[in-house]
């Protein structure tokens, strides 16, 4: 059994460090991704650097340009081709990574042993930009992020934030939405790895009965989520049940924030999820 582990906007491979540690500590073998223009291939610049230079970072050209949600399911079919040659795949993938989980799965569900969404999202009736209008995303505290994105995102190509900023009131938002119970320390430790630059393209994919439906899947909810609010994860998780009332949803809940299932005391708790996942 290979666990494929998909990361979600401005991650990296290196977003699921800890969990990949937990699970081999429980004898599992895993595999995490970069998504085109992501890890290797990101677009770092001096300007981002410190002291920052925040008009040149602005104008600087994107590894995004061009990169489309297309370009990420592709790289994560090619890796689940290969790894399934090898034995069963659990499929991963933490809150924007649960767009590219849906397109493989309703592609290749017979490569897939189970897929398994972490307050991410699977959209089941409406693209992503409608369900940010719903009432279910009222309460998400993602549009205080807002003030971190740098340069015009038509001419980059791409979302720019800056997560390094030294601000006090937006480290402060970006705590509140998505570390709001991890220490500050670790939460600076991980925006130095947080990537810059996003795509702008989520796609279009829904759900397919015939083919994502056929996939034993889990959902891991985040009971703290200030980002992905948990009324938009249960609407998600009614919704594909609906869609799929004989294989619904294995759900588990944690008791964390958005970041929060990658840190002491969650992220052995997690890792077990994935285990009995396994399991079953």
């Amino acid at each position: 059994m290979t666990f494929v582990l998909v990361h979600g906007s401005n991650g990296n491979a290196r977003s699921w460090s800890s969990v990949q540690r937990e699970l081999a500590l429980l004898g599992h073998r895993s595999l995490a991704v970069n998504l085109p223009g992501h890890g290797e291939g990101s677009g770092y610049t001096r300007a981002y650097q410190a002291p920052q230079d925040l008009d040149a970072f602005a104008r600087a050209p994107s590894a995004m340009a061009g990169v489309s949600h297309a370009d990420g399911v592709a790289h994560v079919l090619d890796v689940v081709r290969r790894v399934r040659a090898h034995g069963p795949v659990v499929l991963v993938g933490a809150s924007r990574g649960g767009l590219v989980l849906t397109d493989v799965a309703n592609t290749v569900p017979d490569l897939l042993d189970r897929v398994v969404y972490v307050s991410a999202w699977c959209c089941v009736d409406r693209t992503v930009p409608e369900y940010l209008r719903a009432p279910e995303f009222a309460d998400s505290e993602l549009g205080s992020l807002m003030p971190l994105m740098v340069g015009d995102p038509v001419a980059l190509g791409a979302t720019r934030w800056n997560w390094r900023t030294a601000d006090p009131g937006l480290l402060a938002a970006v705590k509140a939405a998505l570390f709001a119970d991890v220490s500050e320390q670790r939460m600076l430790a991980v925006l130095d790895c947080f990537e810059p630059d996003e795509i702008l393209d989520f796609g279009t994919t829904v759900v397919d009965p015939r083919t994502w439906g056929r996939i034993p899947h889990t959902y891991v909810r985040l009971a703290l989520d200030r980002a992905m609010p948990p009324a938009m994860q249960d609407l998600m998780i009614a919704q594909a049940d609906a869609r799929t009332p004989d294989n619904p949803f294995d759900v588990h809940t944690l008791p964390c924030g958005h970041a929060g299932f990658g840190f002491h005391p969650h992220v052995s708790a997690f890792a077990a999820i994935l285990d009995r996942a396994e399991a079953g």
